[in-house]
C-alpha cells in the first residue's frame, strides 16, 4: 500500500537534507480521511517538503514555482509549528531546540501565508516523526541571518565553485564580477534600477525634471549613517559638509531623503525626527529653506508627522493578526456567527482606508496646493516607506508600470531602509517588532487597482505572488534591515566559508525582481494586465496602427481658481500640518439635509469633488474613493486557501481569462497588419494554416482557433493561481455569514455611516 522509493531533488543550491519520515498522510479534508495523500515529509534547510505519488483528488492548477514544488512550504513561511498526541490528549507549540516528551500522531504548520497544512503519523515511526517535527521548529526559526538559507543558496550557486587558492587573482576578480549572478544580469539586465549607483538616482532626477536636487554620496561605505542608502538626493543648495552637521540632530543619522518631484516642482521629501529639541525650529527652517529655493515658485514646505496621524506598527499587526484569525484560525465555529462584524472590528480595513486617505491629502498639497511636502517619521522606515510610495503610486502613471513599479519598491522600501528583516520576523526573535507593512501597502495598491483597473500594467496576482516573495529566504529584497546589513552579513558570511569575493563588496543575491528564478516566462504572463491602457499601449486608428501618447502637460489637471500658494504652517508643533484620519475627504451628511447648502466645503474636499466629477485620467491622477462601499476585502490574498471560498469556473479570473484571449488576438491582429502595411505587393504575406502560432503573445491565456472555441478550462477557480486543495483543513462554512460574504455582502467600517453612501 505504502511506497518509499520518494526521493527529493533539491532544486536550490546549498539545499541539504535535514530529517525525513515516511509512511506521513497529508490532510486533504477536515471531516474524514477521503482523498488523503500518503507520502514522505522531508525538512530541507530551505524548506519542508511533502513528496507524494498520489494524485489531487482535483485537477491541479498549471502554474508551478521553480524553487518549490506543489507541496513545499519555505521554513520562513512558518508561522508556527504544532505538535499533537491523539491518545495522550497533548498539544504543544514547538519552538527552537525544546524538547518533545511525547511521540507525535499529528503536525499543524500554521503559515504566514494564511495557509493551514496538517500531516497525520498514524502509520509513520514515532521517533523518525518526532524527530522531523524537532528539525522542522529548529530549522524554521534560526538564530542568525546568516543561517537563513539565501546565504548558502548564492554561496553554493555561485561563489561554490570558485577556490582562492587555484584560481589567479585576475580571473578570480574576473569572474567575481561576471555578468551574471544566479540568472541576473548586474548590468541592467533588469531593465529597472535598483538605486544602487549614482546614475540611477540621476536617471529618476532627470525623469521627474527635479532640476534643483543633487545625488550626494556622503554614506558611501556607510559611514554616515548604517540605514541609509550610500547615494541618496538632497537639494542643490545643501552643501555635504551642512549635511554633516546636520545629520547628528536626526533620529539614526537619518537627513531627509528626496522622493519624487512633481512637474509643478513641488517635492515629496521624508526624513526622521529632530532628536535635539534645541536644534527643532532652527533646522526646521534650514530644511524647509533648502527645499523652497529647489521649487521654481519658491513655493511653501508643509510637514505631516505621520506619527500623530496614522496608526503605529503595533496597531497594524494587531489588526493583521484578528483578520488571520478570522480567515483561517481554528476552531471557526466560535466566530462563524459574528464573522462580518469580527472583519469589522479587527480594523484592518479601517487601517487600509486611513493610509489611503492621508496619501490622497498628501497627493492634493502636491497637486493642488504646488507645495511641498515633508513626511516626517521618528525614524522614517515604516509608515513613510507606505505613505510616500501611494503618494507617487496616485500621481506618477510611471510607476503603475510593471518595472515602475518595481522600482518604486526598491526605492522606497528596499534602498530606504525598511526592516524586512525585524517587521517579518524572519529570525522569530522579537514578536513586538513583527508588523505588516508591506503587506498593509500592498492591500492599499490592490484597492486602488480594483477601482481603475485598466490604469495599472499589473495584476492581483503579481501582489500576491509579490507578498509571497517576502517569505522565500533568496532574495535580498526582504532579507535585510537595510542594505549596510547585507554587506556586513555577506562580508562574515563570505569569511567563515572561504568564498572568494574579489572587488566586490559583499555576496550579489538576486533581487525578487527577477522573475525567472521562480516563474517560467508564459507563467510571468499572469502579471500582465491585459486592460492596461499605458503610455506607449498600441490601439488601431483609421486602419493604422499607433501608439498611445500621454501630452507633455502635467500628471493631471489642476483645479481651476485654486491659488497657488498656501501659507506657511510650519511654524511650530501647534501650528504644523495636522491631517486627521477620521475627517472624510467628503462632506458629512447631516441630518437636516434643508442644511446641506449651508455647509461649507474646505478646499480640500473641493478639490476632491472637482476631480470625482471629471472622467478619470488613467494616466493623470488617480484618488482612490473611500467609502465603506469602495473598500473591499483581499479576497484572492486572504481567502485563496480556503476551499469554500473557491468557486469553480467563477470569480475575477473568468473575466481575466476572457480578457486575456481578446487582448491576445487584438494583438495577433496588430502584427499582421504591420506586416500587411510593410509587405510590397509582390512580397504580400500569404496565410499559411499549418505554420505554428506565435508565441510572443504577452497573454497567459491564448486566443482560440476558430474551429474550437474556446471555453474556461477545468481546473480556473476565484483561486487562480494558487490551489487551496491540501492547504486548509477545517469544517465547512457553508450557509454561514461568510459564505454570505463570498455572495457579495458588504463589509461596513465602524467609523462611518450609512448615510455616507448617500454621499
Amino acid at each position: 500500500m505504502f511506497s518509499t522509493s520518494f526521493s527529493l531533488k533539491p532544486k536550490c543550491h546549498g539545499e541539504i537534507v535535514v530529517n525525513e519520515v515516511s509512511f506521513v498522510r497529508k490532510c486533504i479534508g477536515a471531516d474524514s480521511s477521503h482523498g488523503d495523500l500518503w507520502g514522505k515529509l522531508i525538512c530541507t534547510n530551505f524548506k519542508v517538503s511533502f513528496i507524494t505519488h498520489d494524485a489531487l483528488p482535483k485537477q491541479r492548477f498549471q502554474v508551478a514555482n521553480r524553487l518549490l514544488g506543489e507541496h513545499d512550504v519555505p521554513l520562513a513561511c512558518v508561522e508556527q509549528v504544532v505538535t499533537v498526541n491523539d491518545a495522550k490528549g497533548k498539544q504543544k507549540v514547538l519552538c527552537s531546540n525544546q524538547k518533545l516528551k511525547f511521540n507525535p500522531t499529528e503536525l499543524i504548520l500554521y503559515c504566514k501565508d494564511f495557509r493551514i497544512i496538517r500531516f497525520r503519523f498514524d502509520e509513520a515511526g514515532p521517533q523518525s516523526a518526532k524527530k522531523v517535527c524537532l528539525a522542522i521548529a529548529h530549522y524554521s526559526q534560526p538564530a542568525d541571518p546568516q543561517l537563513l538559507f539565501g546565504f548558502e543558496y548564492v554561496g553554493k550557486q555561485y561563489y561554490g565553485s570558485l577556490a582562492i587558492n587555484s584560481i589567479p587573482t585576475q580571473e578570480l576578480t574576473a569572474a567575481c564580477a561576471g555578468e551574471r549572478v544566479n540568472g541576473v544580469d548586474p548590468g541592467g539586465g533588469l531593465q529597472m534600477p535598483l538605486f544602487d549607483r549614482p546614475s540611477e538616482w540621476d536617471r529618476e532626477i532627470k525623469r521627474t525634471g527635479a532640476a534643483e536636487w543633487r545625488v550626494c554620496s556622503i554614506n558611501e561605505g556607510y559611514i554616515v549613517s548604517s540605514s541609509l542608502p550610500e547615494y541618496f538626493v538632497v537639494p542643490v543648495s545643501l552643501a555635504d559638509q551642512d549635511l554633516k552637521q546636520y545629520l547628528c540632530f536626526f533620529t539614526a543619522h537619518r537627513i531627509p531623503l528626496w522622493c519624487w518631484n512633481h512637474p509643478n516642482g513641488s517635492a515629496l521629501v521624508r526624513m526622521a525626527s529632530i532628536s535635539d529639541p534645541l536644534q527643532q525650529r532652527k533646522l526646521d527652517q534650514r530644511i524647509c529653506s533648502a527645499i523652497t529655493k529647489s521649487h521654481p515658485q519658491r513655493s511653501d514646505v508643509l510637514k505631516s508627522d505621520l506619527d500623530k496621524n496614522l496608526p503605529n506598527i503595533q496597531d497594524i499587526q494587531a489588526a493583521f493578526v484578528k483578520v488571520r484569525q478570522i480567515c483561517v484560525i481554528e476552531p471557526f465555529e466560535e466566530s462563524e456567527e459574528k464573522w462580518l462584524s469580527s472583519m469589522e472590528s479587527s480594523r484592518w480595513l479601517e487601517y487600509v482606508r486611513a493610509f489611503l486617505k492621508h496619501s490622497a491629502e498628501v497627493v492634493y498639497l502636491l497637486e493642488g496646493k504646488h507645495v511641498s511636502v515633508i513626511l516626517q517619521e521618528e525614524e522614517d522606515r515604516d509608515l513613510s516607506c507606505v505613505v510616500s510610495s501611494l503618494v507617487q503610486l496616485m500621481l506618477d502613471p510611471h510607476f503603475r508600470s510593471l518595472t515602475g513599479f518595481q522600482s518604486l519598491v526598491q526605492k522606497e522600501w528596499v534602498m530606504a531602509g525598511h526592516r524586512f528583516l525585524d517587521r517579518c520576523n524572519h529570525l522569530k526573535k522579537n514578536d513586538k517588532e513583527e508588523s505588516p507593512l508591506f503587506q498593509l501597502f500592498l492591500d492599499c495598491v490592490w484597492q486602488i487597482i480594483n477601482q481603475y483597473p485598466a490604469a495599472f500594467e499589473f495584476t492581483e496576482t503579481y501582489l500576491t505572488v509579490l507578498s509571497d516573495s517576502m517569505w522565500i529566504p533568496v532574495f535580498s529584497t526582504f532579507l535585510f534591515n537595510c542594505p549596510q546589513q547585507r554587506t556586513e552579513n555577506s562580508m562574515d558570511f563570505s569569511k567563515s566559508k572561504c568564498i572568494p569575493l574579489g572587488e566586490e563588496k559583499a555576496l550579489r543575491f538576486p533581487p525578487v525582481w527577477d522573475w525567472s528564478q521562480q516563474f517560467t516566462p508564459k507563467d510571468q504572463a499572469l502579471f500582465n494586465n491585459p486592460m492596461y491602457v499605458g503610455k506607449g499601449a498600441t490601439c488601431v486608428q483609421n486602419g493604422a496602427v499607433k501608439s498611445f501618447r500621454r501630452t507633455k502637460k502635467n500628471y493631471s489637471s489642476t483645479l481651476r481658481g485654486m491659488p497657488s500658494s498656501l501659507r506657511n504652517i510650519l511654524m511650530d508643533g501647534h501650528d504644523s500640518l495636522t491631517l486627521t484620519r477620521r475627517n472624510s475627504l467628503v462632506p458629512r451628511l447631516k441630518p437636516d439635509f434643508s442644511q446641506i447648502r449651508e455647509v461649507v466645503e474646505s478646499p480640500t474636499e473641493r478639490f476632491f469633488r472637482d476631480w470625482v466629477s471629471r472622467p478619470a485620467d488613467l494616466q493623470g491622477m488617480l484618488i482612490p474613493q473611500l467609502l465603506p462601499s469602495h473598500l473591499a476585502l483581499w479576497r484572492l490574498y486572504f481567502l485563496r486557501w480556503v476551499p469554500e471560498a473557491s468557486i469553480l469556473k467563477g470569480g475575477p479570473v473568468t473575466a481575466y481569462h476572457k480578457l486575456s484571449q481578446l487582448a491576445d488576438e487584438v494583438e495577433k491582429l496588430q502584427s499582421q497588419l504591420r506586416q500587411y502595411k510593410g509587405a510590397t505587393p509582390a512580397s504580400t504575406p500569404t496565410s499559411n494554416p499549418s505554420a505554428p502560432p506565435s508565441d510572443h503573445s504577452r497573454m497567459y491565456f491564448k486566443a482560440g482557433s476558430t474551429l474550437e472555441p474556446s471555453s474556461t478550462p477545468e481546473y480556473l477557480s476565484s483561486s487562480f493561481p494558487f490551489s487551496p486543495v491540501g492547504n486548509m483543513c477545517r469544517r465547512s462554512i457553508l450557509g454561514t455569514p461568510l459564505s454570505k460574504f463570498l455572495n457579495g455582502a458588504k463589509i461596513w467600517l465602524s467609523t462611518e455611516t450609512l448615510a455616507n453612501e448617500a454621499l
